[in-house]
């Protein structure tokens, strides 16, 4: 008989707590969930319901799950406190209700909002360790939204020190975010560990392209995100009227995949620009659908708009493209170069006519287009995958677990 090898993690227990997607449908959350039960560790994991998630309560690839209700998708002062206020009142009562059914050595918290280190408090009084998973910088965020260092600037800066000082462990998705835990956060650097959001290539499959997405049209342009004010799809929107209308070429056609607040605004200013016919917005769609979508298109594009938080902020959408062999045109922020490198077209910031003549290069250039996806999936596939970057997460869980402390 074979002898079995002990897992790294057994019997150890982790609880994943994220308010502003559901899982499995958030990709970075699952894919660690998955990568510490895969090393022996019992997972659970607190999130919201959403749409295809409705059930409070199942069982996943023997991970435990459970949901909580929100009352809306957030969007101003009234609407952020109503959220975050019952959100963190569900997640607090169902990590009680995970203490006492599965147990728990370790919660996992990722932001934002940066307020689950109230919920890990009564918690870490039991001897448990909280790890803080830093997936947005609030303060940027706020002021991409807002534009002002008022009050509330100041205490989303206060809010992420505490959380930072709260947690014994802290992960950062990349160079720009650790050099902020260690210089606003106070962290020491052997506190703080860089885990990319690698692409899974066993999720992100070359497919057959459906020529339907294409409207009729020779070209297609594709992207998946989130419809936020933060996004930049309004620049999309005017790179598409200067392509279509100024440079007279009304053979191309974008699909936008994902949904968000401002997904009804977006619509409105592509109605506004006379640029709607040129446009499909799909909403959230499942796997299988988005895979096609973006196998058939020519280039995928990134218009996420110059501020300080998207130049800090790694897009798991660059990387994605990247795994299907799709080059890239985006503006010319920091961590979008570094994930993409020679994979993508880099338009002057924040300039739609720029980015729509980068757009045009690559389409009437399509060896050139080839060259860069070939480059980027490589680049995927020897660097960037999920594979490489989940030992970080298992460096960061052994100290954590203070396996190397």
């Amino acid at each position: 008989m074979q002898k079995q090898t002990t897992k790294e993690f057994a019997g150890k227990k982790v609880l994943i707590i994220v308010e502003n997607l559901p899982a499995p449908f958030d990709r970075r959350v699952w894919e660690e969930a998955t990568a510490l039960r895969d090393n022996g560790a019992e997972v659970s994991i607190i999130c919201p319901t959403g749409k295809g998630y409705e059930k409070k309560y199942e069982t996943i690839d023997d991970i435990v799950i459970y949901r909580h209700n929100l009352p809306l998708e957030a969007d101003g002062a009234a609407g952020y406190l109503i959220e975050y206020g019952t959100a963190l009142f569900s997640e607090f009562r169902l990590a009680v209700k995970c203490h006492f059914d599965r147990g728990f050595d370790v919660i996992h918290a990722c932001n934002p909002p940066d307020l689950i280190y109230l919920v890990a408090l009564p918690f870490k009084l039991l001897g448990k360790r909280f790890l803080f998973d830093h997936h947005d910088i609030n303060p940027e965020l706020y002021l991409a939204k807002y534009g002002r260092k008022d009050f509330f600037y100041k205490l989303m800066l206060f809010l992420e020190r505490r959380t930072f000082k709260n947690a014994h462990v802290c992960i950062a998705t990349n160079e720009s975010y650790k050099k902020i835990a260690l210089e606003r956060g106070g962290k020491k650097p052997e506190e703080v560990f860089v885990v990319r959001s690698g692409p899974n290539l066993n999720r992100l499959k070359r497919v057959a392209p459906n020529q339907k997405w294409k409207q009729g049209r020779n070209y297609l342009v594709g992207y998946v995100g989130v419809m936020g004010k933060q996004e930049g799809l309004t620049y999309l929107v005017d790179a598409a009227n200067h392509i279509t209308r100024d440079l007279n070429w009304p053979d191309i056609h974008f699909v936008c995949i994902g949904g968000g607040t401002e997904l009804e605004n977006i619509k409105k200013y592509a109605k506004e620009k006379e640029v709607m016919d040129h446009f499909t917005f799909t909403g959230r769609i499942p796997d299988k659908t988005l895979l096609e979508i973006l196998n058939t298109a020519d280039i995928c594009v990134n218009p996420d708009e110059y501020n300080e938080m998207n130049d800090k902020s790694t897009m798991n959408k660059v990387m994605e493209y990247m795994a299907l062999g799709k080059a890239i045109v985006q503006f010319d922020l920091s961590e979008g170069r570094v994930s993409a490198q020679e994979a993508s077209l880099y338009a002057r910031r924040n300039d739609p006519v720029d980015f729509a003549k980068k757009i045009i290069t690559l389409l009437e250039n399509p060896d050139l287009a080839e060259k860069m996806g070939l480059y980027g999936y490589n680049r995927v596939k020897n660097t960037l995958e999920w594979q490489y970057e989940k030992e970080n997460l298992y460096n960061a869980y052994r100290k954590v677990f203070n396996m190397n402390s």
